[in-house]
C-alpha cells in the first residue's frame, strides 16, 4: 500500500492547482491510516510554499465521496463564519483544494483517492499535553469548532462510519464476540466481561436522549485527541482543528468525552500497571474551562448537565471496543505485544471506575464554568 502511494504520487501532484513549481515531496507525520506527503513548491519570487497531499485509506473510509463532501461543507462553513467574525480563515480551519477539473479528490489509475490541503505554516502539534495550559488550549480549539458550526445542519452530513459512537451497538457487538469466542479467550477475561455487564444499563444514557430529542444532533469531530489540534509557534495558542475524516453528525458530548478519556488520564492508554491509571481532576477542570469558554453559549443546558456522561461513555465505549477486538483476535486495533488490546481495555475500565468515584467532583467542575 505504501509503495503504491509513492508510485502514484507524481500523478496526484499534477492533478491539483498548487502555486509555483513543484520541487519535491516527502512522507510526512506519523499517522497510520492515510498516506501523507508534504509537497514543497517554489514561487516565481523564490518564496517556498507547502501543501499536504494525502491518499485516503478507502479500506477504512469506504465512501470517499461522502467523506470529502463532509470536509468541504464543514471547512467552507467555518471559513465563512471566521471571516464574518473578523478572524483569519486560514488560522481557523483547513483549506482544502479541488482538483484541476473541479473534483473533490483525484482518483489514480490504481483507484487510489487523493486530496490536497494547504500546509498550516508556523504551527506544531503535540502527542500529549506537557502542562495544563496546553490541554486547556486544545479544549478551546475543539470548543470553538462547536461554536463555529453551531448553526450548521448536521443532518446534511454523511454518516461515513455508521453507528460509530453508538455505545449500545458497541455493547451488542461485544456480546456477539463473547458468544462466538472465536479465539477461546472468554475464560481469561471473565472479570472484564462482568465489569461491562454490571454497567449495561448505562450504555444508552446519551443515545437514548438523542432519540427522545433531549440532545441536539451536531457536527462532531469524533477524534478529539490532542494531536489533532495545531498550535501557533509564536503564541502557543491552539488555532486549527485537523484530521476531519471522522466529521459526522453526532453528539458534542462525545467530542468532549473523548478528549477527557485520552488527555486527562494520568497514564498511557496501554499502561499495564493499573495503579498508575486515574483521571486527573486538574486536567479535567482545565479542559472543561477551555471548552466552556468557547462552546458554552452554543450548548444547551441539557448538554452542559451531561458533559460528565460524555467522558464516562466515551471511555466505557473505548474499553468495550478494545475488549471486543481482543476477543475477536486483534483484527481492528494495531497491537505490538500479546494482550495489548486487553491492557488497553483494562486502562479504560479503570478510568471508568475512577469517574464513578469522582462523579460529584466532575459535576461540580462543570457547574463552576457554566
Amino acid at each position: 500500500m505504501r509503495r503504491e502511494a509513492e508510485l502514484r504520487l507524481n500523478d496526484a501532484i499534477q492533478a491539483f492547482p498548487f502555486e509555483g513549481k513543484a520541487v519535491g515531496a516527502v512522507r510526512y507525520g506519523n499517522g497510520h491510516v492515510n498516506d501523507t506527503f508534504c509537497l514543497y513548491t517554489q514561487l516565481d519570487s523564490g518564496e517556498p510554499m507547502r501543501y499536504i497531499l494525502q491518499r485516503i485509506n478507502t479500506e477504512t473510509f469506504k465512501d470517499p465521496d461522502g467523506l470529502m463532501e463532509n470536509i468541504f461543507a464543514v471547512t467552507d462553513f467555518i471559513a465563512e463564519r471566521a471571516e464574518a467574525n473578523g478572524e483569519d480563515p486560514l488560522r481557523s480551519t483547513m483549506k482544502v483544494y479541488k482538483t484541476n477539473d473541479g473534483k473533490p479528490y483525484y482518483r489514480d489509475e490504481d483507484g487510489g483517492c487523493w486530496r490536497m490541503y494547504l500546509f498550516v505554516d508556523d504551527s506544531y502539534f503535540l502527542e500529549r499535553a506537557e502542562n495544563e495550559e496546553q490541554f486547556y488550549e486544545s479544549a478551546r480549539a475543539f470548543g470553538n469548532f462547536q461554536r463555529l458550526l453551531a448553526d450548521f445542519d448536521a443532518s446534511k452530513l454523511h454518516e461515513t462510519i455508521p453507528l460509530f459512537h453508538d455505545t449500545r451497538d458497541r455493547y451488542k457487538k461485544l456480546e456477539m464476540a463473547i458468544e462466538k469466542d472465536a479465539c477461546d479467550r472468554v475464560k481469561s477475561v471473565e472479570k472484564e466481561i462482568a465489569f461491562v455487564r454490571d454497567r449495561k444499563d448505562k450504555v444508552g444514557q446519551l443515545m437514548d436522549m438523542l432519540d427522545r430529542d433531549e440532545l441536539p444532533l451536531r457536527v462532531t469531530h469524533n477524534d478529539t485527541k490532542l494531536n489533532n489540534v495545531l498550535f501557533d509557534k509564536d503564541s502557543h495558542k491552539a488555532i486549527v482543528v485537523i484530521d476531519l475524516d471522522t466529521v459526522m453528525p453526532g453528539l458534542a458530548l462525545h467530542d468532549f468525552g473523548d478528549s477527557i478519556r485520552f488527555g486527562a488520564s494520568t497514564a498511557l492508554e496501554d499502561e499495564k500497571d493499573l495503579s498508575k491509571v486515574s483521571m486527573s481532576l486538574s486536567l479535567y477542570e482545565a479542559y472543561t474551562r477551555g471548552f466552556m469558554e468557547t462552546a458554552g453559549h452554543a450548548l444547551t443546558e441539557t448538554e452542559i448537565d451531561n458533559l460528565p456522561w460524555g467522558a464516562y461513555l466515551m471511555t466505557f465505549e473505548c474499553g468495550i471496543r478494545f475488549l471486543t477486538d481482543y476477543l475477536e483476535g486483534d483484527h481492528y486495533f494495531r497491537v505490538h505485544r500479546d494482550g495489548h488490546n486487553l491492557d488497553r481495555a483494562r486502562t479504560q475500565f479503570k478510568l471508568v471506575e475512577d469517574y464513578e468515584n469522582k462523579w460529584e467532583q466532575m459535576q461540580a467542575i462543570v457547574n463552576k464554568y457554566r
